[in-house]
């Protein structure tokens, strides 16, 4: 019965990750295309294959946490995980959808920050869950990095 729980959470990280990959996915031909790109921009095919992995780690991650018992640190850092999975998700459609590269970075620095914030809490819980959340923290540094690129060239 506890595996429920984790169909749960992959069911809305890849549910969160489909939506907003329409957005990406419309954008890239179009309008992103024609953006000066900086040095440090990895080739495009890389997102989809790093993204359905972190996807996957943030989802174990929430549900270890959901499986341990009830705490307020249990009950803070899963409500700021939904929270930076929103923030992940309003990124997507600020840059892609809505093309607003400078809202987009300072929605990247919250995010950020939501992030940090639920491995912090994480780590109090489930030591385990906050390493599954450290290569997504990693990478939502590099893209903040790479947004701010895209920002100062656009």
């Amino acid at each position: 019965m506890r595996w429920i729980g984790l169909v749960g959470w992959l069911v809305l990280c890849f549910g969160v990750a489909g939506v907003s990959s329409r957005w990406t996915a419309a954008g890239i031909p179009g309008w992103y295309r024609t953006l000066a790109r900086p040095a440090i921009a990895p080739p495009n095919w890389i997102f989809a294959p790093v993204w359905t992995l972190l996807y996957a780690l943030m989802a174990i991650a929430a549900w270890r946490v959901g499986l341990a018992a009830p705490s307020p640190a249990r009950t803070w850092g899963l409500a700021l995980f939904l929270a930076q999975l929103a923030l992940n998700f309003a990124w997507s459609w600020i840059f892609f959808h809505r093309h607003a590269i400078g809202a987009a970075f300072v929605e990247i620095i919250v995010l950020w920050s939501a992030i940090g914030a639920t491995a912090i809490l994480f780590a109090r819980v489930t030591p385990s869950a906050a390493w599954l959340i450290a290569p997504y923290f990693a990478w939502v540094t590099f893209a903040g990095v790479l947004n701010g690129a895209y920002w100062r060239l656009n």
